[in-house]
């Protein structure tokens, strides 16, 4: 089965694409609808390989700059490269580097699941072999070999999802977009998406996907960008993220009293600043070796302190995205989504 040599079959060679060092490279994005900018001079880039999660709240501008990404909107200023070449000069080139998944799936009278391969396919002037050969090998990648003589508007919304990827690679495209891909799925669908993507990632596809599904995207993602009020706040790979948003490392001490020696003992040590003190726990942040940390603990008990436990507190994604966003923005959110609706 040719799955695995499917994303080098055409275009690009692996040898050729490894020296991409920026698979997307956008710079001072802007985009204006009247007085309100969506998007606020956005600059990141995205290396070849990554899968990089796109999150914000509503209206905080991810769904617009995807769309100047993927050629469907023109920015009012900025730069924007994809696997090399410019997208803004260079249009119709960069309609075949990207794929893009959208987050509603028209629907197709009359079209079975290989007529609509093939519609795809003879849109970048494929021959009808060659897309046979690609179709077999996508719709098996997918999951949906069993149902190319099935009609498209009887699929489940889940199997249409992983059919829109299956179209979207058809022309092996340098990056793959979704917007919201998991959006009204059903838990099993989530999962087999999240599968889906998974294994494009280990073959090497650079995959940008804008979700609210933290949680999956926390288990998916190598990178990832925050938009809030069309600022680009976060960015970069997950651990860097989460360490320069949350700083030092975390620490939960448990116990049943001596909560104010507890606390003294704490701040007397360099580099540990106490975050907050409960009924039965303090927790603080420091820069203290596992040793160091084991003497403190001991000191407090020596001190009476009764320490029932202790554990390193970890950041999660969805911890991240409430400290650097806020949740004002719902107005806003309106007025771009009817901004959109209008272009």
């Amino acid at each position: 089965m040719g799955v695995s040599i499917l994303i080098y079959r055409q275009g690009h060679r692996p040898e050729e694409i490894k020296g991409v060092d920026r698979m997307l490279q956008i710079s001072h994005l802007y985009k204006n609808y009247g007085k309100f900018q969506a998007v606020k001079n956005l600059s990141l880039h995205i290396p070849q390989g990554d899968l990089f999660g796109f999150v914000g709240p509503n209206g905080a501008g991810k769904t617009t700059t995807i769309r100047m990404v993927c050629g469907l909107m023109l920015p009012t200023a900025g730069e924007i490269s994809i696997n090399g070449v410019d997208a803004l000069a260079h249009q119709k080139e960069i309609k075949k580097q990207i794929g893009y998944v959208p987050d509603f799936f028209g629907v197709y009278d009359n079209l079975k699941v290989k007529e609509y391969m093939d519609f795809y396919g003879s849109m970048y002037r494929m021959g009808s072999k060659e897309i046979e050969r690609i179709s077999d090998d996508l719709l098996e990648l997918v999951n949906l070999s069993d149902k190319k003589e099935v009609f498209v508007d009887t699929l489940s919304r889940g199997m249409k999802q992983r059919l829109c990827v299956a179209r979207a690679l058809i022309h092996n495209p340098a990056l793959l977009v979704l917007d919201e891909p998991n959006s009204g799925l059903d838990p099993r669908a989530r999962v087999e998406m999240k599968e889906l993507l998974l294994n494009l990632k280990n073959m090497g596809k650079t995959i940008v996907i804008s979700s609210h599904i933290l949680s999956e995207l926390s288990e998916m993602c190598n990178s990832i960008g925050i938009m809030d009020h069309g600022n680009l706040v976060a960015s970069g790979r997950i651990e860097d993220v989460m360490d320069s948003v949350f700083g030092n490392d975390q620490l939960v001490i448990t116990l049943e009293e001596g909560h104010e020696t507890a606390v003294r003992i704490a701040n007397e040590h360099v580099g540990v600043k106490v975050t907050s003190v409960g009924e039965q726990e303090i927790k603080l942040t420091h820069t203290m070796s596992k040793q160091e940390i084991a003497k403190m603990i001991g000191i407090m008990i020596a001190q009476d302190v009764l320490v029932t436990g202790f554990h390193k507190q970890e950041g999660s994604l969805e911890t991240l995205f409430m400290r650097v966003t806020d949740h004002e923005g719902e107005q806003k959110g309106e007025t771009e989504n009817a901004a959109e609706s209008n272009h």
